[in-house]
């Protein structure tokens, strides 16, 4: 038999196989993050008919005589190029760009995906909707990242505890064109706790020399507290302040004796109308089942703490720390992968980070199917990272990585192959003729 015909069988059986790479890849042209196939050939083997001679003395080399025996698969190979990113608004698509791979669990056997249509299953575990894989990640215990890698679950209706107040802030500025405090009221209750809130007609005499404002604070079991304070000035460039106790009673505050509302100090500033000093000044009570409520009052520094210009004053409370228990409501990741939940009290509090595996070669991992990859043995193993901490890649959230697939690249490889295969099918039945020919001979 001809060898020309088995070259053109192993052309014919090549080229069909890079028309399935090619049908795989138009097929997959919307199957998110997938990523295309290539075929490559390499030359057969090569029946050598004669050796090839070194030249003699007198005359020159003779190159060796071969000839080559068809075709065979080189390659099929993965390509990792970047999708496009479409946006789809759902907190739970996430998207890579860069060349990492999410981590996914069956059992104990890892598996890797760049398809980040993750969904939250019945018990919150965050997983992959193709095969029910659960996504993997490292999750936090009161706010704060652990080390160990584990399965990501976001349960709906998770409480967060109450937070005490414990520190907070006073900005803006106090008047210095106001009159000092004159302590000579009517009752001569002068300007301490009972002239500030049993003495009217001392507040009213005196009513541009003192200002006063609240904020609402919350104690260890989340209840609200309506905290006041009120400052006066009591020499020039110095302001006094003292807690009102008032709105704290009526909400069970014991009014004297343990646990009553304590706090006074004085802001003394400098010319320049800054102040002088920027100590932490504190108020305490005890409200009634909960735990001593401290909170540290920070005046700031410079222009941008509290001041005394010769302005309107508008001294306020602002930035405390505290907040009532709440339930996680709604959650979204950022480009680092960190998840974070927004509670019904308006406190977001990290959730869980989701883990990255890089390997030294990509393409060398094995489809497995469900858009999912498994190690094999020339991928490297799997070395897991965060997203710009350990891996360069970054997520985008409300996304999804498209397709590789370029479908004009791919309708030009499929009428390459098709010529290849015509023109293969015509040395075959160009040797069938000459077979023809041989046994006509005969006759």
């Amino acid at each position: 038999m001809l060898r020309s015909l088995f070259a053109g069988v192993s052309g014919l059986r090549n080229h069909q196989i890079r028309m399935d790479v090619i049908g795989n890849n138009i097929s997959n042209v919307n199957t998110v993050a997938f990523k295309s196939g290539r075929v490559t050939f390499k030359e057969g083997f090569a029946q050598l008919l004669q050796g090839g001679s070194r030249p003699p003395g007198n005359q020159g080399g003779i190159n060796p005589i071969q000839v080559g025996l068809g075709m065979q698969i080189g390659s099929v190979d993965t390509l990792m190029s970047q999708g496009n990113l479409e946006t789809t608004g759902l907190s739970t698509d996430v998207a890579i760009q860069g060349g990492s791979f999410f981590v996914a669990r069956k059992g104990g056997q890892s598996y890797y995906t760049r398809s980040g249509n993750f969904q939250v299953d019945a018990q919150g575990q965050l997983v992959s909707p193709t095969n029910g894989f659960i996504v993997q990640g490292r999750t936090a215990v009161n706010g704060v990242l652990q080390n160990s890698i584990t399965d990501i679950v976001l349960p709906f209706g998770q409480k967060t505890a109450a937070q005490p107040t414990t520190s907070m802030k006073l900005a803006g500025n106090v008047d210095s064109s106001a009159p000092i405090f004159d302590t000579a009221d009517p009752d001569g209750a002068g300007p301490g706790v009972a002239g500030f809130n049993a003495d009217t007609r001392g507040l009213t005499a005196n009513k541009d020399a003192w200002t006063s404002t609240a904020i609402t604070t919350y104690d260890s079991l989340g209840n609200k507290y309506d905290l006041k304070i009120f400052l006066y000035k009591s020499a020039a460039n110095t302001w006094n302040w003292e807690v009102d106790p008032q709105s704290l009673v009526a909400a069970g505050v014991p009014a004297s004796g343990a646990g009553a509302p304590t706090g006074s100090g004085t802001f003394t500033f400098g010319t320049d109308g800054t102040l002088s000093s920027s100590a932490i000044q504190t108020i305490s009570f005890t409200p009634p089942g909960a735990s001593t409520v401290s909170i540290g009052i920070d005046p700031g520094t410079g222009v941008n703490g509290l001041t005394q210009f010769a302005s309107t004053s508008t001294a306020v409370f602002r930035d405390q720390n505290g907040y009532t228990s709440g339930t996680l409501q709604n959650f979204s990741i950022d480009r680092t992968g960190v998840i974070t939940g927004a509670f019904t009290n308006g406190v977001n509090v990290t959730l869980a980070q989701i883990v990255l595996a890089d390997f030294n070669n990509a393409a060398g991992l094995l489809r497995i199917g469900d858009n999912m990859y498994q190690e094999s043995g020339n991928s490297g193993g799997a070395v897991l990272g965060y997203a710009l901490a350990g891996s360069q890649s970054t997520l985008t959230s409300g996304a999804l990585e498209m397709s590789n697939v370029d479908l004009a690249s791919e309708f030009t490889a499929m009428i390459v192959a098709q010529r290849g295969f015509q023109a293969n099918s015509k040395v075959i039945t160009t040797s069938d003729e000459m077979l023809q020919e041989l046994v006509s001979l005969k006759r």
